[in-house]
């Protein structure tokens, strides 16, 4: 989605031309994939009714991640990502923290495989039900894949030689930010999508902490590196000061975020053993015989 950005004047590698093909691009692709949304849910909600399948609140999450994309890269953030490091994190961090989690919670999956053409529907509901790709989609084996592959991607891009081509080149900067939206996207789905497709609550949880970590190690080593570790072009008007507050936007914010989801996920969890035990109580009681009575069996057992 970055070929939306545009890059500062005095960076080598400008090329309007691919600048202007890639806006082009980009703004297609996002009204694609809006109007493929729009035509699943109207589909489903035609069928089962209004709210059915994919709620409302699902509806405007997912138009609130489109908006939230388009902001990153038309807005006073892109135009700080234009002059600094630091806000080029912070463009990154509106990815991966908030338009990542607002797509996922679209539940965008059945609405646009409804809205694609019907050979591709039938190849897409084959490969489906492939063993190999059923394995894959189990909740679990998805949630490692997924926390796995955002850990690499935004290690990836971080690295001095892809960052600098990034920077450089308008194709690859439009790479760079695609695959900081799929991976974090594709990451928030296990945990903030259709309950059916969610893994067990402390996998996801293990999940969260364990996505944060690497970012957090990351985070730690621009904060604390002795020296710039990319190029003065790159970076602000003091090169470390920038680099050290680049670190701490990714470090701080994805430390809070993911600890709060991992926290609320938690404590649900731990809420609903809570509400399913006293039915496990009563079952008990029915199967091995009479349970004393007292002050807090005796509302179960009546």
């Amino acid at each position: 989605m970055s070929g939306l950005s545009v890059h500062r004047a005095d960076q080598p590698g400008q090329d309007p031309v691919a600048e202007g093909l890639l806006t082009m691009l980009a703004v297609v692709a996002l009204c694609l994939l809006v109007a493929g949304y729009g035509r699943g849910v109207q589909e489903l909600w035609t069928r089962r009714g209004v709210g059915r399948v994919v709620a409302g609140w699902r509806v405007a999450a997912f138009g609130v991640g489109v908006l939230t994309v388009l902001a990153a890269e038309q807005s006073p953030v892109h135009e700080l990502a234009q002059s600094s490091f630091a806000g080029h994190m912070a463009q990154h961090m509106v990815l991966l923290l908030v338009a990542g989690p607002l797509l996922a919670a679209g539940a965008a999956g059945l609405p646009l495989s409804l809205a694609a053409p019907v050979p591709l529907r039938r190849l897409l509901a084959r490969w489906r039900v492939a063993p190999a790709v059923r394995r894959l989609r189990r909740s679990t084996t998805y949630a490692l894949l997924a926390g796995g592959g955002q850990t690499v991607v935004l290690w990836f891009w971080h690295l001095p030689g892809p960052y600098a081509a990034a920077v450089d080149r308008p194709a690859v900067h439009a790479a760079e930010h695609l695959s900081l939206l799929a991976t974090a996207w594709l990451f928030w789905a296990p945990v903030l999508g259709p309950p059916r497709h969610r893994p067990p609550a402390p996998v996801t949880v293990l999940l969260l902490v364990g996505a944060m970590l690497p970012a957090s190690a990351l985070g730690a080593v621009l904060t604390f590196a002795p020296a710039p570790v990319y190029p003065d072009r790159m970076l602000g008007a003091d090169p470390l000061a920038d680099q050290q507050l680049a670190g701490l936007l990714m470090w701080a914010p994805m430390d809070l975020v993911v600890l709060v989801v991992a926290l609320t996920v938690f404590l649900r969890w731990l809420l609903r053993l809570d509400r399913d035990r006293p039915d496990a109580l009563v079952a008990g009681a029915v199967a091995g015989g009479p349970v004393a009575a007292g002050p807090a069996t005796e509302g179960i057992v009546r």
